[in-house]
C-alpha cells in the first residue's frame, strides 16, 4: 500500500514534515508512525477480547473490520491512516446516516469494532444481537495512552483487503464494497498523474471523512508524501486563516464549499494569494462556480473530476461548466444500451468503465446490484453520451425521462437555468402523462436569494432559448424546500412525491 511505504520513508527521511493537521492537533510523519502503533494495539486488543466476535464479510478474507463513525475529521483520519499499515479492514460510517442504515451496515457486514460517540447507536447496538464492541473516542484515547505499542506498521500484500466503503447511505440502503491495497495503489496512480497530490504539497480537505472525496484526498496526500489539513466543516473565515497560515496551495472540496471559498476570497483576497489548485468532485460543475472562482482568484486553477467510489477516478474537466469530461488515458469508457451493445456516437446510454482500481463487486447481503459484467467492465448506472472521445454525463437511470418518445436528461434541463439570475436551486422532474409517457416539470426552491416575482413566461422563454423542444418544462412549480440528502444533494424522487401530494405551488 503506497500510504504505508511513503509514511515510513517520510518518517525516516523527513520526520518533522507535517502529515495530518486538524484545527487544534497535528501529527508529523514520525509522530503518525508512533501514533499508529498505539492506536492499532488498542484496536487489536478490542477485537481479541470478544468471546463471540461478529463474522466479517467473506470479501474481507477473514480480516476483522473496524469502523469509525466520528464527527472529528482529525481523529477519523488518523485512525484510518494508522490502520493502513496493519492487518485490518477499515470503514467510515457517516454519523448523520439514518440510525437504521448505520445498524444495517454494521450487522450485515460483520463490523467488529465501532469507534463512535453516538449514544443512540450505542443503545441500538446493545439491544440488538450484535456481538461486537462500540467504544467512545474519549475512552479510546485513554486506552491509547496506557497501551503497550504494537510492532511498527509495515507494507502489506497488494491483494489484501484494505478499505470497506459505501456507495450510498441516504436514499437507499448503503451498498458496501471492498478496496484491496492494489486497487488503491492503482487509484493513487491515476490521481497523482492528473490531480496533483504531490510530495510536500499542503492540501486542505474540509468535510466528513465518510465522504469519499475527503477520504481519497487524505489517503492520496499521505500516499504521495504531502501534508493533509482536515476540518469538521467549512467555515470561510477560519479556512481563509488556515490557508494563509499553513501555506496551503491545494484544496479538495465539494462544489458548495468551492463556492463558499470563492466568496471568502472576495472578502479577503490576500489570504488566498498562494492558492494554486482547487479540485472538486462530481460531474457537471455549475459554470457559475467556475466563473466566480476565476473572477476572484484568476491565478488559481480549478479541476472538476468525475469518478465513482466503486471504480475510482475516471476523468476530469478543466473549463466551462464541466459538462464535457476528458477520460484519463488509462481508463476505458463505453456507452451501452439495455442489451449491453454499444450505442452509436452521441446517443444516450449507460456508461461502462474499465479501470484497474475498480472493486470486484459489492459485499454480499448489502445489495443485489452487480458492479462488474462478465467482461470485467463495470457500471454504477450513470447515463451519458460520448462525442469525439469526450464524455458527457446525463445523470443516473432515474435522471433520464422518456417524453413523447424522446430521451431527456433531467440534469441537462437543470443546467439550462443556472444562468437565470436570482433563481436559486431547481430540480427537474418527470411526471406521469398518458399521452407523452412522461411530462417534464421544473421545481423551484422558494428560499433565500430566490426572486419572488418569477413568471412562468420568462422562465419558459429562457428554457426555449437554451434547450431542445422536448427538454423544455411543460409545468413549473414552486416548493418551499427541496428535499435533500445529508450531504446536501437534492432528492429527485422525493421531490416528485411532494409535487404529487400537492405541496408545490404551480406557476
Amino acid at each position: 500500500m503506497p500510504i504505508t511505504s511513503t509514511v515510513l520513508n517520510a518518517a525516516g527521511n523527513n520526520p518533522e514534515q507535517l502529515a495530518l493537521v486538524g484545527a487544534d492537533e497535528r501529527l508529523t510523519y514520525s509522530e503518525l508512525v508512533e501514533d499508529s502503533r498505539r492506536m492499532f494495539a488498542v484496536v487489536d486488543e478490542l477485537h481479541r477480547a470478544q468471546s463471540d466476535p461478529p463474522a466479517p464479510a467473506h470479501e474481507t478474507d477473514g480480516i476483522p473490520i473496524t469502523a469509525v463513525s466520528l464527527t472529528s475529521a482529525f481523529h477519523a483520519s488518523r485512525i484510518i491512516a494508522g490502520l493502513a499499515g496493519y492487518r485490518a479492514v477499515s470503514a467510515t460510517i457517516d454519523p448523520r446516516w439514518p440510525l437504521d442504515h448505520q445498524l444495517g451496515v454494521i450487522r450485515t457486514t460483520g463490523i467488529g469494532v465501532v469507534i463512535s460517540d453516538n449514544s443512540e447507536l450505542a443503545e441500538a447496538l446493545a439491544s440488538s444481537s450484535w456481538t461486537g464492541t462500540l467504544i467512545g473516542l474519549v475512552d479510546f484515547r485513554a486506552r491509547e495512552a496506557a497501551v503497550t505499542s504494537a510492532p511498527a506498521p509495515a507494507v502489506r500484500d497488494a491483494s489484501e483487503p484494505f478499505l470497506m466503503l459505501f456507495s450510498s447511505g441516504t436514499t437507499s440502503n448503503p451498498k458496501a464494497f471492498i478496496k484491496t491495497r492494489q486497487q488503491y495503489r492503482d487509484n493513487v496512480g491515476v490521481s497523482s498523474a492528473h490531480l496533483e497530490p504531490l510530495p510536500e504539497v499542503a492540501t486542505l480537505a474540509p468535510g466528513p471523512v465518510s465522504y469519499s472525496l475527503t477520504l481519497y484526498a487524505i489517503i492520496e496526500s499521505l500516499a504521495t508524501g504531502g501534508s493533509v489539513h482536515v476540518a469538521d466543516e467549512f467555515d470561510p473565515i477560519t479556512m481563509g486563516r488556515r490557508i494563509e497560515a499553513e501555506a496551503i496551495t491545494r484544496v479538495v472540496a465539494v462544489p458548495a464549499v468551492v463556492r463558499a471559498l470563492a466568496e471568502a476570497a472576495r472578502r479577503d483576497p490576500e489570504r488566498f494569494t498562494h492558492l494554486d489548485l482547487v479540485v472538486t468532485g462530481g460531474a457537471n460543475l455549475p459554470a457559475s462556480i467556475r466563473d466566480c472562482l476565476a473572477e476572484i482568484l484568476p491565478e488559481t486553477r480549478l479541476v472538476s473530476y468525475y469518478g465513482a467510489a466503486e471504480i475510482g477516478f475516471i476523468g476530469d474537466s478543466r473549463d466551462g461548466d464541466g459538462t464535457w469530461i476528458t477520460v484519463y488515458p488509462s481508463i476505458g469508457a463505453q456507452i451501452r444500451d439495455e442489451s449491453g451493445a454499444e450505442v452509436p456516437e452521441g446517443e444516450l446510454g449507460t456508461l461502462w468503465i474499465q479501470a484497474a482500481a475498480c472493486s470486484y463487486g459489492y459485499v454480499t447481503g448489502t445489495t443485489d446490484a452487480v458492479l462488474r459484467g462478465a467482461d470485467g467492465w463495470a457500471t454504477v448506472d450513470d447515463q451519458g453520451r460520448i462525442v469525439n472521445g469526450m464524455l458527457q454525463l446525463a445523470g443516473r437511470v432515474g435522471d433520464i425521462a422518456i417524453t413523447g418518445g424522446h430521451k431527456v436528461s433531467l440534469p441537462e434541463v437543470e443546467r439550462a437555468f443556472e444562468t437565470y439570475d436570482n433563481l436559486g436551486e431547481v430540480c427537474a422532474i418527470a411526471l406521469e402523462d398518458p399521452a407523452l409517457g412522461s411530462l417534464i416539470a421544473l421545481v423551484i426552491e422558494a428560499g433565500a436569494g430566490t426572486h419572488e416575482g418569477l413568471g412562468k413566461t420568462e422562465l419558459l422563454d429562457h428554457a426555449r432559448a437554451r434547450l431542445a423542444p422536448q427538454f423544455v418544462p411543460r409545468r413549473i412549480y414552486r416548493l418551499q424546500h427541496l428535499p435533500r440528502t445529508v450531504g446536501g444533494k437534492i432528492r429527485r424522487a422525493e421531490t416528485v412525491d411532494l409535487i404529487m401530494d400537492g405541496q408545490g405551488q404551480r406557476l
